[in-house]
Formats: C-alpha cells, structure tokens, sequence
C-alpha cells in the first residue's frame, strides 16, 4: 500500500470506522512521474461556452453521452437517477427514463443499452448496469473493477441515512468491438471493460486520482481530473499524456461528465447544472 493509502487509512481507522479490507485492494497513489507528466504537458487553450442551465429540470447532471441522432443523454446523480434527453442546440428536455441506478457518475451506450456506473450503492458493492433505455431497468449488473475508498471518503464520518463511503467507477465511453472504457478513482486506472462479462480487458495508469468524465477521440481518450480542472489527453495505447486544457477553477463551471462531437468537446456541472463545450 502507498504511503498515502496508509496514511489515511490510519485516520479512519481512528474515527473508528468499519472498513471491509476489500476496499483497499486498489490504491489511489498516483506515480510521481505521471504527476510530473501531467504538470509538464502542453497546454491546448480552448475557451468555455457556456450553453444552457439544466438545473430546473436535471439536478445534478453528472455524466453524458451523445445519441447516434444528435441528441444528448444526461446522467442526473439525484437518486434514484433519470437519464433526460435533451436537444442539444436549445437545452430542451424532450424525454426521460427513471433508472434503478443510485448515484451514478457515468453513463454511455453500447449493444443496444445504456451503461451506468452506480458509484454508490444502498448495500453491496459499487456496481456498472446495463439498462434498457425505454423502462430504465437493469438488464445485468456487476461489480465494478476497482472500487475502494479515496481522498476526502477517507476521513469522512458518515451520518445516519449517509451511503457508504465506497466509491465506484465514474466516466463510461462505449469502445466498440463489445468493450467499454471506464474511470474508477480509487483504482488509480482507467479500465477497458468486456461489456458483457463486466471483466477487465486491461488497464492504463490514470492521471490523477479523481478521474471523471471521458471521451474516446481516436487513439486517444480525454480525461477529466476533477480536482486540478483540468482534461487530459491520453494515449490509449499506455497512459502516457500527451496535453492538456486547462480551465479556471474560480470561473469557469465545474468539471464532471464529458462527451465529444464532431471534434468538439463537451462537459456538464453536476454542482450548478451547467452544459458547455470547448472551443
């Protein structure tokens, strides 16, 4: 275990918490070259647009995909989560689907179904759904590689009603070929999944511990890093990062979910509810 795993892990364990071992099998620590690759790399300037506000309709907008005909999924993280589809052009909600899913951080769509990270759960362990995009409801499930507890969750006191402090996999983007990449925070990886087995095909280092939103473009895959505000350029080959943007953390809407279209990309604020894209 890395030297920052042990270190909060103590810290709860001091606040006397029950915290089942299985939830360290992953370690979140970062590689101190990745850090000095991830501050090194070339910055690509792009300028945020911010398009509409969805907070009246979609709470907290947390992850989306685009649709084969142009529309926009949107992944609401209020439980249990409806996927809204909107247009992307005005805003406008033109329908939605009640989900069994409970805190989902990412969505995408594959095969003939959406796939749903369910970051947290009621009981169980963290789990990816695959749901029937006309009823919401979970077609399969499993659990989701890498789980385990990270960051602020580490020190965290639960309250009652609170879900556990397990956390699971957040950003999905369909592959093809039946495969599906996903970001999972505490295991430090970005994993490409066999959709239909819920298996790691293999895996690629994350840049940084609390990885949101992707988007495939090509051979490279764009990465949020939630807490730097900053998208990464990966190469999907190895992890190595290639550039980055760079968005102001004081101004600019906060990073969650993420998609690309027609080269442009696109993210949402599951705080505010702001839709922008970058341009």
């Amino acid at each position: 275990m890395g030297e920052f795993s042990r270190r909060e892990m103590m810290a709860v364990a001091a606040c006397g918490l029950a915290i089942p071992q299985s939830a360290f099998a992953a370690d979140p620590v970062i590689p101190a070259a990745t850090i000095e690759a991830r501050k090194n790399a070339p910055v690509i300037a792009k300028k945020v647009n911010k398009l509409y506000n969805l907070k009246a309709q979609v709470d907290q907008p947390n992850d989306m995909q685009f649709a084969a005909n142009g529309d926009l999924w949107i992944l609401d993280q209020k439980d249990p989560n409806k996927v809204f589809t909107i247009n992307p052009k005005t805003g406008a909600v033109l329908a939605s689907v009640q989900t069994e899913s409970i805190h989902g951080s990412g969505i995408t769509y594959g095969d003939g179904a959406w796939f749903i990270t369910s970051t947290k759960v009621v009981s169980g362990k963290p789990s990816t759904l695959k749901v029937d995009t006309r009823t919401g409801k979970t077609l399969k499930k499993w659990e989701t590689p890498g789980w385990g507890i990270y960051g602020a969750y580490l020190t965290r006191v639960p309250k009652p009603g609170d879900l556990p402090l397990e956390s699971g996999g957040h950003g999905v983007k369909w592959a093809g070929k039946g495969q599906y990449w996903l970001a999972t925070p505490a295991g430090g990886k970005l994993y490409l999944i066999n959709a239909e087995a819920g298996t790691v095909a293999r895996s690629i280092q994350a840049p940084t511990v609390r990885t949101h939103g992707i988007a495939l473009e090509g051979d490279h895959i764009w990465c949020v890093g939630a807490d730097e505000a900053e998208i990464y350029k990966l190469q999907m080959s190895d992890g190595a990062i290639v550039a980055k943007i760079v968005l102001d953390k004081t101004n600019d809407p906060s990073l969650h979910g993420l998609d690309i279209k027609d080269g442009v990309l696109w993210y949402c604020d599951a705080n505010k509810g702001w839709i922008c894209n970058l341009t």
